[in-house]
């Protein structure tokens, strides 16, 4: 997913700089372009609280297990803590991609508006 937000994003923004660069263009060509940025969005904005669920629970999961290596002092709550921060570590990177790429979608969005 990593992989096609950013080409997509590239794409826009490649898309964009030629239309920004362009005197005369199309007020149908640029709705249609805007219709389609925003059914992108969506996907992406779907992928994001999926990826913000997910993150939630696998931090809530860290929390309950060093809670529990705490308590019960033993070696199987301390191996559980680390695979969860093993796991938990991943998600929290690529949910901090899918939220800055969907914020700069916004930004393409907002260019799109203005090129009316």
């Amino acid at each position: 997913m990593e992989k096609r937000i950013k080409a997509y994003r590239r794409y826009m923004d490649e898309l964009l700089d030629r239309l920004e660069g362009q005197e005369e263009r199309e007020a149908s060509q640029i709705e249609e372009l805007k219709r389609e940025h925003l059914v992108q969005v969506g996907f992406f904005q779907h992928e994001r609280l999926i990826h913000l669920i997910v993150t939630a629970v696998f931090a809530l999961l860290e929390i309950l297990s060093m809670v529990l290596a705490v308590v019960s002092q033993g070696i199987f709550a301390l191996l559980l803590t680390v695979a969860v921060l093993i796991l938990l570590v991943p998600y929290i990177r690529h949910y901090y991609i899918l939220e800055n790429e969907v914020q700069k979608m916004y930004g393409q969005y907002d260019r799109l508006c203005h090129l009316l």
